[in-house]
């Protein structure tokens, strides 16, 4: 799935009781599904991290790669293609001929939370493997955070203070010298039905990222 070596939770990795209880649960009764801590997808060399929550149950729980098979993944996709991170047919299938292009996803958690809330223990307790990822892709020049949580996560994996960094949609940090975190409200269907989130709010992010990473690649 990743084209990099980077930091990902064993297959049946015991760290958090409730997840793991669950994704056994859903292991017998959905046994073809992936059900296990869904690895980071990664282009070589990514210059954009984005992280999202968590996986989603009939998502990338089932299918094994983050954001495929649920509505986030529809937006989250087509706006990636649009804006020139992804190239070919996302088609919700981790076969499809959909590749990243200078970018890279991962979650805070990497396992299904139940009702895709997870705890704070459970957030902490994963948190190691978001900072590896962030120092193993030492390229990174933006990071885009989809959601309070994945915000507050990438926040404490670069050992920065929240308070010094208020979420807010479309809103940038200067984290590193060389780096920003952008935000954005999550692409869920939930945000997006209840109009939180729009399809042009999205696009207003990812106009922004796009002119960061060319800026500085000039």
């Amino acid at each position: 799935m990743s084209v990099l070596h980077l930091p990902n939770p064993a297959k049946d990795c015991p760290s958090c009781p409730r997840l793991v209880a669950f994704r056994e649960k859903h292991r017998t009764a959905q046994p073809d599904w992936y059900n296990a801590p869904v690895r980071t997808f990664a282009a070589p060399g990514p210059r954009l991290l984005i992280v999202g929550l968590a996986p989603g149950l009939r998502g990338a729980n089932r299918t094994g790669r983050p954001f495929t098979g649920d509505y986030a993944g529809d937006l989250l996709y087509e706006t990636l293609v649009d804006f020139g991170f992804a190239r070919g047919q996302y088609e919700a299938r981790p076969d499809d001929s959909l590749e990243l292009v200078d970018a890279a996803i991962t979650n805070a958690v990497r396992c299904v939370p139940p009702e895709n809330k997870p705890t704070g223990p459970e957030i902490r307790t994963c948190l190691p493997f978001l900072t590896q990822t962030i120092d193993a892709l030492p390229s990174l020049v933006a990071v885009v955070a989809l959601g309070r949580i994945a915000h507050d996560a990438t926040l404490s994996a670069l050992g920065l203070r929240r308070a010094a960094h208020a979420f807010g949609h479309n809103a940038r940090h200067d984290v590193r010298p060389g780096l920003t975190l952008f935000d954005s409200y999550h692409c869920s269907r939930y945000n997006t039905n209840t109009g939180r989130l729009t399809r042009e709010m999205f696009r207003d992010v990812f106009t922004a990222v796009r002119a960061q990473v060319d800026a500085c690649s000039a």
